[in-house]
């Protein structure tokens, strides 16, 4: 699908990562920042702009920050929340034992305490999964889905040491680059070259950018999350899913192969992807106009 430059930014919907003056760095994320209790946890979230909600779920090792590009786009239009699920980012572990259904419930008792009845649940990686389950137990919730790079089909079947110690390597590198947090070391090859697991230039982004991202590592939840997602079944779940479904995926992700696309194209019922060239793991920063773009027509759909 042929996507036009944005119209706000100018910026060119085939460029690899942000612009030179991506606007989450002139907020002040600490006016948008909140906390919330559900179900007897406590969790932090960002919130910004008012409007149909938006509810943006982050991955393994991952926390509200690896939305930075898409927050300030969404909220011109939309009421965007972003939450550190329990056990990652600045949210603290939960008072029962982290899994897929925990998290789903999560997310659906997250909704009641903030106001929200209905709205669009985007997920990227294990957030994917967890969107997808959310849909699956709480319909009522969702309007539309988008599956950005889901986990849940491949991690299925393959429940060994050697997925889980890629797995591993992953959170190994974020934990090594959040012990570096100078945008300058970032750029250097060894730290790029940690980095690559996740993004596939990750040597054409900013380095505040990689900042904001390695602050997601080295979080008590990693290991108990891990095993969660990768012993939970999915794909003969994924029929009862109703609404609207749009997959988003990176020809280069080392993380979740993109046969794995396919198979959440073709399981649920009302679900279309979109591929991204020369792309990794986490769309939404390394092409952050496309997918803006791509979101915004689907949700215009």
């Amino acid at each position: 699908m042929a996507v036009a430059a944005d119209k706000r930014t100018g910026q060119d919907p085939d460029r690899y990562g942000p612009g030179p003056d991506s606007e989450w760095r002139r907020i002040d994320w600490s006016e948008h920042q909140h906390w919330v209790e559900v179900a007897g946890t406590t969790v932090n979230y960002v919130e910004l702009g008012e409007g149909p909600p938006l509810l943006l779920v982050h991955g393994l090792a991952g926390s509200w920050q690896n939305w930075l590009e898409t927050i300030p786009h969404f909220a011109r239009t939309y009421r965007v929340l972003a939450p550190d699920l329990p056990g990652f980012g600045a949210s603290p572990m939960p008072p029962d034992p982290i899994s897929i259904p925990g998290y789903g419930r999560l997310v659906d008792g997250f909704c009641e305490a903030v106001g929200v009845e209905h709205g669009v649940l985007v997920g990227n990686s294990m957030g994917g999964l967890i969107a997808a389950e959310t849909a699956i137990q709480h319909p009522r919730r969702v309007d539309k889905l988008v599956l950005v790079s889901a986990a849940g089909i491949t991690a299925e079947h393959q429940r060994n040491e050697r997925a889980l110690a890629v797995m591993r390597r992953f959170e190994v590198a974020l934990t090594w680059a959040a012990t570096h947090p100078s945008p300058r070391f970032l750029m250097r090859p060894r730290a790029r070259h940690a980095m690559s697991l996740v993004f596939a230039h990750p040597e054409k982004l900013p380095g505040p950018l990689l900042v904001e991202q390695a602050k997601g590592s080295g979080k008590p939840g990693f290991i108990d999350a891990l095993d969660a997602l990768s012993d939970y079944p999915l794909r003969d779940r994924l029929k009862r899913i109703s609404v609207p479904t749009l997959i988003v995926w990176g020809d280069r992700d080392k993380l979740v192969p993109l046969r794995d696309a396919d198979v959440f194209e073709e399981l649920i019922p009302n679900a279309r992807k979109i591929v991204y060239d020369d792309t990794g793991h986490v769309p939404m920063l390394e092409r952050p106009a496309r997918f803006n773009a791509d979101l915004e027509s689907f949700l215009s759909e």
